[in-house]
């Protein structure tokens, strides 16, 4: 059930006379794990006992978060790949923007994790994956159009990379080479 309607149906409970704690224990038996907490039915009911009709959320002061534009995301991933490097700092004190946005881009929007001091990608992106698309349609095309000449000329490689060095801390990764 969206917010706005469970809302509403605190509005109509509380025009029925209902207190909040038999409304909250109404949406619980109903909703149970989706039920908006005590804390929230109480402040509605508050809100209505005030004399308020409408039941959507009204605009919070603040900032809103406008930084998460397209452009933003591709300058970040531009520089966290020319640089994998970089701390969230850097990046932030960079492009001018928070840590705090720099950070969700990274993780949330480019879906990468920090490892061993440097960011990595956690899954393919959409043109990544778009590519392996294109790519596997041509390698069909070809091997419907001459099955025989197909498997003979045809080579195939992985995406694995094999180290021979594993650095043990961050600071052996940050030089590249044992210490």
């Amino acid at each position: 059930m969206h917010k706005s309607e469970q809302i509403a149906v605190i509005k109509f409970l509380h025009m029925k006379g209902m207190k909040g704690k038999d409304i909250y224990d109404e949406l619980n038996n109903v909703l149970g794990d989706c039920a908006p907490s005590y804390a929230t039915v109480k402040n509605w009911v508050a809100e209505f006992k005030r004399g308020r009709t409408c039941v959507k959320d009204e605009t919070r002061p603040g900032r809103p978060k406008s930084v998460t534009t397209p452009e933003m995301v591709v300058k970040v991933h531009d520089m966290g790949l020319a640089d994998r490097r970089l701390k969230l700092s850097e990046i932030a004190d960079t492009i001018g923007i928070s840590k705090e946005r720099e950070h969700h881009i990274l993780s949330e929007e480019l879906n990468m994790k920090k490892l061993s001091a440097r960011w990595v990608p956690r899954f393919l992106t959409h043109d990544q994956k778009r590519i392996r698309v294109q790519n596997s349609k041509e390698c069909l095309d070809r091997f419907q159009s001459n099955k025989a000449d197909f498997s003979r000329r045809f080579l195939t490689t992985d995406e694995t990379w094999v180290h021979h060095y594993t650095p043990e801390s961050k600071i052996q990764s940050k030089a590249g080479h044992p210490d």
